[in-house]
């Protein structure tokens, strides 16, 4: 199996509804923050976790011995992102430098929780943390939900304080990043009514990693989505329309789980 791909499992109905519940906040404010940090979706194409490597972070936690050998990776300015995939180009490199510490200056999953906040994710080291994050969503989704119970960020979310929500977890940069405008923006979204299904969403990460393309996994049955569902029936000879059933969900999952 490739480094850092686990079971991969989309979001679950039960998951998304079970940290609603926990956090005691309404649908369109978890949907911001996840809009917000990771575009709503927590895996890459491949199976790998979402990530962004911050090189500010790995001179830190290492104390800058790699800074004058390995610039592009260890500096005490962020910067020299990648994007996507190519991030773990950048981690593996600074990971057979010092592997905790580069575990530690990545931001994984839906909610982009830098690996140094483990502990306020609720796990005991950052491999527990890593290891989750591979394994699905929902998984991704409690990390979320721990963590903003752990930094008291609640009361923030509930509030839709956004500027202060956002400089207490994207921190003091916030405002150059334009996080409290993005999460406001989202929210105002979701809160019209724009709301994903998220047995529509399974299905739309299951056919991305089976190389189908259905668009965003966004939870919007649209025409890209109603396409690639209507190719993976006929080339998998399933009888059915271009819509989202039980019986298409098990199928998809099987297949992805045979890879």
């Amino acid at each position: 199996m490739a480094k850092f791909v686990g079971t991969a499992e989309p979001l679950t109905r039960q998951g998304f509804r079970r940290v609603i519940t926990d956090l005691g906040v309404g649908v369109p404010e978890l949907l911001a923050v996840l809009a917000v940090e990771s575009k709503t979706c927590g895996f890459l194409p491949d199976r790998r976790p979402i990530i962004l490597f911050e090189r500010h972070v790995f001179h830190q936690r290492t104390r800058g011995r790699f800074s004058d050998s390995h610039p592009d990776i260890s500096s005490p300015q962020p910067g020299g992102y990648a994007g996507l995939a190519r991030e773990y180009a950048r981690l593996e490199r600074a990971a057979k430098l010092d592997r905790t510490a580069a575990l530690m200056s990545a931001s994984w999953g839906a909610g982009q929780i830098m690996g140094y906040n483990h502990k306020a994710a609720g796990f005991d080291d950052v491999e527990d943390m890593v290891a989750a994050m591979q394994g699905s969503e929902d998984a991704q989704l409690s990390a979320v939900a721990a963590f903003v119970h752990a930094e008291k960020l609640t009361p923030l979310l509930k509030a839709r304080d956004w500027a202060s929500f956002a400089r207490r977890y994207n921190g003091p940069a916030y405002a150059r990043n334009k996080y409290d405008v993005r999460l406001a923006g989202a929210y105002k979204q979701y809160a019209a009514g724009v709301i994903p299904n998220v047995e529509v969403r399974r299905a739309q990460l299951y056919l991305t990693y089976l190389g189908f393309a259905p668009g965003a996994v966004d939870g919007l049955h649209g025409k890209l989505s109603r396409s690639a569902v209507v190719n993976f029936r006929e080339q998998n000879r399933l009888e059915g329309s271009d819509r989202v059933d039980k019986a298409l969900l098990e199928t998809l999952q099987s297949r992805v789980l045979a890879l």
